[in-house]
């Protein structure tokens, strides 16, 4: 009867012959059937260091594969934890202020110095750190004083903490708001120990339903007045403005949401688009009687992610003694870089804001780019709509144009380089020129050409 395997050699041929031919065992294991043990995993690191990523990743990538029983797939776990990581996006979507994306875009560049952030260089003495941004918003806004906190949100349940803790506050029904992440007017409100007091219905609230609930409230009550920023109630439906709850006689808290600081808008030069009318501002709503507001950095504001609160100087000082304050204030580099943006609301430059310059830029430019875009890489140029986005003016949108390509090739764009995010319009892709800054032109060209051609 044959053998049905090779003879193996004795142990002294088989060091002779390891000696002489080192594939030996390769081509034993291939004779019989057995797979090739796999690579170490040091070896299999070093030969995908081209990735880019730190060693320590890289055999973490190395190490999950052939854990898998797929060495092969090394570099492709490699490329996904690479690309998990934060970097840079083009935010073709039309959404200028996408949350996911990070809202406003915002070049940020600090040098690696020290700053004055609580040094008074007068007096060499202990300084404030709200006698930099803070003091700008302040001016900005016609506000006794300004505090600048890390979120939007974190503004809201800093004032209800210092100024209502233990007491009674009013709210419409029609402004008991939910946003993005869970945030709801209710649950911040038992969070910071106040007491919410509901008035009036879903859609009708008038001013006597605020004074009857503050009849019975008793001492220190106050009004909270919730901008309804990411959807709207139409039909038969009534609101109190914050004017008249100013008459009321208790201090008047306005959360507006997304950060317009003046409804005139002194930095643009053609003054307020028509597509900002219903947007209340801090200035405005300040001069109208509320106590304080409050409002997110990264929205209509167009800087860094922030919350601020406005007002009256004796709440403001308040609200900076609670405890919560310093668990809520934001760093250096935040401040450092809202200040860079309050400076040019200040010279009434705009277009060193890129949210402003984005929302702003004229057709005819647009038109102008996406000819070109269109020539360089065979996409459709296509009329299109722009949206604010971050939760701000539900319903408005901005006359747009943008590129468009027959199919989904939304997954090849975001594999780019870099990665481009982009919308669905009915059976195309569409890449929203409005959300693209021009400098960014040649990068989406070289992607929307690479995506049509791998599809």
């Amino acid at each position: 009867m044959p053998a049905l395997l090779p003879t193996l050699p004795s142990a002294g041929r088989r060091a002779q012959a390891g000696a002489l031919d080192a594939g030996a065992p390769r081509r034993y294991r291939r004779a019989v059937g057995a797979p090739d043990p796999p690579p170490s995993v040091d070896a299999l690191a070093r030969s995908i260091a081209d990735v880019g990523l730190p060693a320590p990743l890289l055999v973490d990538a190395a190490r999950a594969a052939i854990a898998a029983g797929d060495p092969a797939g090394a570099r492709a776990r490699a490329e996904a934890r690479r690309r998990s990581l934060l970097h840079p996006v083009i935010n073709a979507t039309g959404v200028l202020l996408h949350t996911n994306l990070g809202r406003a875009p915002l070049p940020v560049a600090h040098p690696a110095s020290a700053f004055n952030l609580e040094l008074d260089l007068e007096t060499g003495r202990r300084g404030d750190r709200r006698a930099h941004a803070a003091s700008l918003l302040a001016r900005l806004t016609g506000a006794e004083a300004a505090l600048v906190v890390n979120n939007g949100a974190a503004a809201v349940l800093l004032a209800l903490a210092a100024l209502a803790a233990g007491r009674a506050v009013v709210v419409s029904r029609g402004e008991l708001v939910e946003i993005g992440g869970g945030f709801r007017i209710p649950e911040v409100l038992s969070a910071s120990g106040a007491h919410l007091v509901e008035v009036g219905t879903t859609n009708r609230t008038r001013a006597s339903d605020y004074a009857g609930a503050l009849a019975v409230a008793g001492e220190g009550a106050l009004v909270l007045k919730v901008h309804q920023s990411n959807y709207r109630t139409v039909g038969f439906t009534a609101a109190v403005a914050v004017r008249a709850l100013a008459d009321l006689g208790v201090p008047v808290v306005a959360d507006l949401g997304s950060g317009l600081l003046d409804a005139t808008t002194p930095w643009l030069p053609g003054g307020p688009p028509a597509w900002l009318a219903s947007e209340p501002a801090a200035h405005q709503t300040l001069s109208e009687g509320a106590a304080l507001v409050t409002f997110s950095g990264d929205k209509l504001l167009g800087g860094p992610q922030a919350g601020v609160l406005a007002g009256r100087r004796e709440l403001v000082e308040r609200c900076a003694r609670h405890p919560l304050a310093r668990a809520l204030r934001p760093g250096t580099h935040v401040l450092a870089a809202l200040q860079e943006v309050l400076l040019a609301y200040l010279r009434r430059d705009a277009a060193a804001i890129p949210f402003w310059r984005m929302a702003t830029t004229p057709l005819a430019e647009l038109e102008r780019r996406a000819a070109e875009l269109a020539a360089a890489t065979g996409w459709q140029r296509r009329a299109c709509r722009a949206l604010p986005g971050g939760g701000a003016l539900p319903g408005v949108a901005i006359d747009s144009v943008g590129l468009a390509a027959v199919g989904d090739h939304r997954g090849a764009l975001r594999r780019g380089e870099p990665p481009v995010v982009a919308r669905m319009e009915g059976s195309e892709t569409l890449c929203d020129l409005r959300s693209v800054d021009p400098a960014e032109d040649a990068a989406l060209a070289a992607v929307l050409k690479g995506a049509v051609a791998g599809g």
